[in-house]
């Protein structure tokens, strides 16, 4: 199966990708990089599995609506798992927006791509 997993460079996404890649599916694997937490903890995670033969990592925001949409028309995903989110609940009292448009726009534009 090749299976889309949004948040692929953060603890629970990474840990995810190893299990479908294990279990022989093709990952596409998305993240944007954000520095909420330190960036050298994504690329240590990514670092597991990035060079597996059946894995490919996109860095994109989920609130880019175009990129989305070209992702999903290019690669036609069997199953999609969205673990991307802006973590951190004291953050989203300093920087709402941040929340907004990644967990609330960008899911809206993971289920609008399917």
């Amino acid at each position: 199966m090749k299976i889309l997993v949004t948040g692929s460079a953060g603890f629970i996404g990474s840990a995810l990708s190893i299990k479908l890649l294990d279990r022989g599916d093709e990952v596409i694997g998305v993240d944007n990089h954000n520095d909420y937490y330190d960036p050298a903890l994504k690329g240590a995670r990514l670092a597991r599995h990035s060079d597996h033969i059946n894995y490919t990592h996109v860095r994109l925001n989920l609130e880019d609506c175009e990129s989305m949409a070209t992702l999903f028309k290019d690669e036609r995903f069997d199953s999609v798992v969205n673990l991307a989110a802006q973590a951190g609940v004291r953050y989203s009292l300093e920087n709402p927006l941040s929340y907004i448009n990644t967990n609330l726009v960008g899911f809206s534009h993971v289920l609008e791509a399917q």
